[in-house]
């Protein structure tokens, strides 16, 4: 393809994105920014939540980590099912019931000030990281397929994305993202079906006879009974569950699409109706993933070192120019619901959490949109040095460094949660910071001791389980003998 047709296309999608945030924007406050003024269809969210839950590492690199993990990631996939039943039925009650803004309110109601604080730096943390890697993946892609071609550097491949997004999120925030991931969604998954009619095309099989090449190539292989290996399928399982409840129901950037529904039931059945879609995309974008491996072996062609770059290899130089372009319009609404309500999350977290935005409000003292706005450019240049730095250190699949990283980011909030929804114990708030701060360096130091401590044990994506556990132990050592008296 030639970069001035995958120029175009990056044009006339940002284009579009720019009318339904026109239109979307228009009358736009505080309210509409922050919860949409609670008046976002179910549906609607619950559909966008896909692809802001799948996302560019979805998209290009569960694809290409097939080829050394099979189908094994599905265990973590149907892990996840019992994670969103326990944010509908548990997390998602409580935040209706408390009217948060910011999830993270709830820290400092339960337990005060710096379990408060605490929380709400561990998701600013958490989620600047994981909005990099997603959208370094992609960006990346189109650096080398695009923006090499004119002699731009990566930096400024990246702030013009960055730039972009600001724009069409800035004024409506998640009034206007909800509207947004709808059309990435559907972009996304029409991408992820349309390669897959082209594979099976080119090698002249029907699905059905693909579904046999995959399982005769040993692709499709989704329990791996070793205990040892991090792959073992009961340490996938509880660990997508538990992935599930800290990067989606203690995640502020997944909750406030469900915060800006009409009530909570509406929220419930975006829930249930999310988590029931993404077990057959996962399917798919694997199977995906194993039909581009079958299609580069038997026509010979060399898998690339980091496998992440498979996909868009193939579709840009083997698969003709339909397939390039379908491509290139999956992976470019992957870019934008990678960033657009993160970078919105995480300028209301700052806002409410932070600069007591909500507070001054409830005093009848509005927050000026100026504010809001050098929050917002503040959040994208934070994030576009991240991708910058992140891609002079990558070297393994971004998937994978993802969930490590998220183990260790957003195990605190999951004890600090936990600790206060299961147990009445008061603590003293003060030790916080430092019990949050001990937990991950204990986790990282039994993760890389966990061969000679546990006879050969390899930890996997259940180190977030681990850092949990002693952040609840942790909290449970600096308890009170008091109790509380309203029930959280």
């Amino acid at each position: 393809m030639r970069p001035e047709l995958i120029l175009a296309i990056f044009l006339a999608y940002t284009a579009l994105l720019l009318v339904i945030s026109f239109i979307t924007s228009r009358k736009a406050n505080s309210d509409s920014y922050y919860l949409g003024n609670k008046q976002s269809p179910w549906p609607v969210v619950a559909y966008g939540m896909v692809g802001a839950s799948l996302s560019g590492v979805t998209f290009i690199s569960i694809p290409g980590w097939v080829g050394s993990s099979q189908f094994s990631y599905m265990m973590v996939v149907f892990g996840y099912l019992f994670g969103y039943a326990v944010i509908s039925l548990v997390l998602l009650p409580l935040y209706y019931r408390l009217n948060l803004t910011s999830i993270y309110t709830y820290l400092d109601r339960r337990f005060g000030f710096y379990a408060y604080k605490t929380g709400s730096f561990y998701f600013i943390v958490s989620r600047l990281i994981g909005a990099s890697f997603r959208m370094f993946l992609v960006v990346n892609v189109l650096q080398l397929f695009i923006f090499d071609h004119y002699h731009i550097p990566f930096w400024v491949t990246v702030a013009l994305f960055m730039l972009l997004i600001t724009l069409y999120s800035y004024k409506g925030g998640i009034k206007t993202i909800v509207w947004t991931d709808m059309l990435q969604t559907t972009f996304m998954l029409i991408s992820l079906v349309v390669t897959l009619i082209i594979v099976l095309n080119k090698m002249d099989l029907n699905l059905s006879e693909m579904i046999g090449v995959v399982k005769k190539e040993g692709y499709s292989k989704i329990i791996i009974a070793d205990w040892r290996h991090d792959k073992f399928y009961l340490k996938q399982f509880f660990s997508g569950m538990f992935i599930t409840i800290v990067m989606t129901g203690l995640d502020q950037d997944m909750m406030q699409k469900n915060l800006s529904c009409r009530n909570i039931k509406d929220a419930q059945k975006n829930m249930t109706s999310l988590s029931l879609m993404l077990v057959p995309a996962n399917l798919l974008f694997l199977f995906l993933g194993a039909t581009l491996f079958v299609y580069a072996n038997h026509f010979g062609i060399v898998i690339p070192e980091l496998t992440d770059n498979l996909f868009p290899e193939l579709a840009i130089n083997h698969f003709g120019l339909v397939a390039g372009m379908v491509f290139f319009i999956g992976l470019i609404a992957a870019a934008y619901s990678s960033a657009d309500s993160a970078i919105t999350a995480l300028s209301t977290s700052i806002s409410v959490d932070f600069l007591g935005s909500e507070k001054k409000q409830n005093k009848g003292l509005n927050q000026s949109n100026l504010q809001r706005y050098l929050i917002h450019f503040g959040v994208t240049t934070v994030i576009l040095i991240i991708i910058v730095v992140f891609r002079e250190i990558n070297n393994q699949a971004v998937i994978s460094r993802l969930f490590t990283i998220a183990g260790y980011t957003y195990g605190p909030l999951l004890g600090l949660f936990a600790f206060g929804l299961f147990t009445k114990n008061e603590i003293k708030d003060r030790y916080v910071p430092l019990i949050a701060l001990a937990a991950p360096v204990a986790t990282y130091f039994i993760d890389t001791n966990s061969n000679l401590l546990f006879n050969g044990y390899n930890f996997g994506f259940e180190l977030l389980i681990l850092n949990g556990l002693l952040t609840y132990i942790g909290l449970w050592s600096i308890r009170k003998r008091s109790l509380i008296q309203t029930n959280f």
